[in-house]
């Protein structure tokens, strides 16, 4: 499927979740069907992508750099065992932790980590975790980061309702004042049970949603980052690196390596990057391009960074692409949470 095809789909699926439609299929029913089955079976023979436990990573990073009077930034965490770090066995090794301790590090300023992403959450169940964010006692977080999708795919949603419930929480988080970065579906087809040709299957439903999700999320103001393609080939060539003992949630290494994709762009939102690489390069075929094609083109490209740039035109909302420099984040433990006041 060309970039422009894919983007005619993403602009479809998109507009159904905006206006109610249902009927848009990803990729077939029938292979979405075959999808599910195959997902299904690799599940029961790595013992059915599940850990036994989620460690918890709550808390506040980069204490040494408390000043008295200064609050910390708030992060927190939503959407499914991705987002919540199922796989690994160490707080220090979930995505969480490493966004807490790379951000603390880089805005030289403490973090403060809550987590209500749920293992085996669709987008539908967003509007619940939402609501958590919402009604806590404590300020509105700075940032937000979503990581959802594959269980849609996996599940069967409709793409037009997984990208509307992913569209309402990002409306609702922004309308409350937090910026909001969503790390858009995985590629499928890199779960390594799964074999040809449903992996390629699986890799076409998952990119389709990714661009999908991208468009809707960029319409509500937040930003993406693909993670599909990033580590797709480096699960496929390392699988015993980058998958977990159940060789379907990432493993350590993966987490670091999404993370890593995921922080600058965290970073961006809160105007802590060098303003010299928020300008676009072009050596590194970055610009401004319909949201649609920016979308269909992230959700092929590793890394890439959708966000917001133009009023719309002829085309359609424009949207600015990047493929921001990645940097290692270091592996922190949380100390103790302070009580809230």
């Amino acid at each position: 499927m060309t970039s422009m095809s894919r983007a005619r789909v993403a602009r479809r699926i998109a507009a159904g979740a905006a206006y109610g439609g249902g009927g848009i299929g990803l990729a077939g029913a029938a292979a979405a069907g075959l999808v599910l089955a195959e997902v299904h079976l690799a599940r029961r023979r790595v013992g059915n992508g599940m850990s036994p436990h989620v460690p918890s990573a709550d808390g506040r990073y980069g204490r040494t750099y408390d000043v008295p009077g200064e609050v910390p930034l708030r992060l927190t965490m939503l959407g499914d065992s991705t987002a919540a770090g199922q796989g690994v066995h160490r707080a220090g090794q979930t995505p969480g932790a490493l966004l807490a301790s790379g951000l603390a590090a880089l805005a030289e300023r403490p973090v403060e980590l809550r987590t209500v992403a749920m293992p085996g959450a669709c987008s539908d169940d967003l509007d619940r975790q939402v609501a958590l964010v919402l009604a806590a006692p404590d300020p509105v977080p700075d940032i937000c980061v979503i990581m959802v999708g594959a269980n849609d795919v996996t599940h069967r949603m409709p793409p037009t309702r997984s990208v509307r419930h992913l569209s309402s929480a990002v409306r609702r988080l922004r309308t409350a004042g937090a910026e909001v970065v969503v790390g858009t579906c995985p590629d499928l087809g890199t779960i390594e049970p799964v074999r040809q040709p449903l992996r390629w299957l699986a890799r076409r439903a998952s990119r389709q949603l990714a661009a999908a999700q991208t468009i809707g999320v960029v319409e509500q103001g937040g930003r993406t980052v693909s993670l599909g393609d990033l580590l797709g080939p480096e699960f496929a060539a390392n699988p015993r690196e980058l998958f977990g003992p159940d060789s379907y949630h990432p493993s350590a290494e993966g987490y670091a390596t999404a993370a890593m994709a995921v922080l600058p762009t965290v970073c961006a939102s809160l105007g802590l990057w060098p303003a010299e690489e928020e300008r676009p390069d072009a050596s590194r075929r970055e610009g401004f391009l319909p949201v649609a094609r920016a979308a269909a083109e992230a959700a092929s490209e590793a890394g890439t960074e959708v966000t917001a740039a133009m009023p719309s035109g002829p085309r359609g909302p424009w949207a600015l692409l990047k493929r921001r420099r990645r940097r290692r984040v270091p592996e922190q433990e949380p100390a103790p949470a302070a009580p809230s006041n």
